[in-house]
């Protein structure tokens, strides 16, 4: 996911795709240790997504405590 979809979701969207994409990766982990996977660099691409995701939600509540205060 690229980082301008990220900003442009609502806070709401963006906890609720990071839960998915947390989930898919386990996923994604457990299928590849049990058998490879055919493109195991899916792995690499959702670790950057929830990164970027979770760097942004960082990003936002920092900006509302600096606001708040």
């Amino acid at each position: 996911m690229e980082q301008e979809v990220i900003i442009e979701l609502g806070t709401a969207e963006l906890i609720e795709r990071l839960d998915e994409d947390k989930k898919q990766l386990v996923k994604l982990r457990l299928n590849h240790a049990v058998s490879p996977l055919e493109n195991p660099n899916k792995i690499t691409f959702y670790k950057k997504a929830i990164a970027r995701m979770e760097t942004e939600l960082r990003s936002r509540q920092l900006e509302e405590d600096n606001n708040n205060q």
